[in-house]
């Protein structure tokens, strides 16, 4: 079993930056590919940046290219997100997910999520 705890979130002005943390307890999760998922007050969740177990993989969803960056710590068991150049629309509910199998996300070991608020 693994848990997964989210921190870092907050509030930020328009065009600030913030680092996003996810660390797991329980069994290791370098075994694990890493994905940051978001949710926006009425919208789905939706995949923003996912990272293999090696760290030599990378996703990024087209509406955080050159802006958000995924790294991980396996040493720590640690994923980061960096995201600059935050604007309001990246205003939402971040959760970190490690899927049990592969990178089947609907199966998936998930945080609790931390609010991220970018003010205009």
């Amino acid at each position: 079993q693994v848990q997964l705890v989210e921190s870092g979130g907050g509030l930020v002005q328009a065009g600030g930056s913030l680092r996003l943390s996810c660390t797991a307890s329980g069994r290791t999760f370098s075994s694990y590919r890493v994905g940051w998922f978001r949710q926006a007050p009425g919208k789905e969740r939706e995949i923003v940046i996912s990272i293999s177990t090696s760290g030599g993989s990378t996703y990024y969803a087209d509406s955080v290219k050159g802006r958000f960056t995924i790294s991980r710590d396996n040493a720590k068991n640690t994923v980061y997100l960096q995201m600059n150049s935050l604007k309001p629309e990246d205003t939402a509910v971040y959760y970190c997910a490690a899927p049990k199998y592969g990178s089947i996300w609907t199966d998936a070991h998930w945080g609790q999520g931390t609010q991220v608020t970018v003010s205009s």
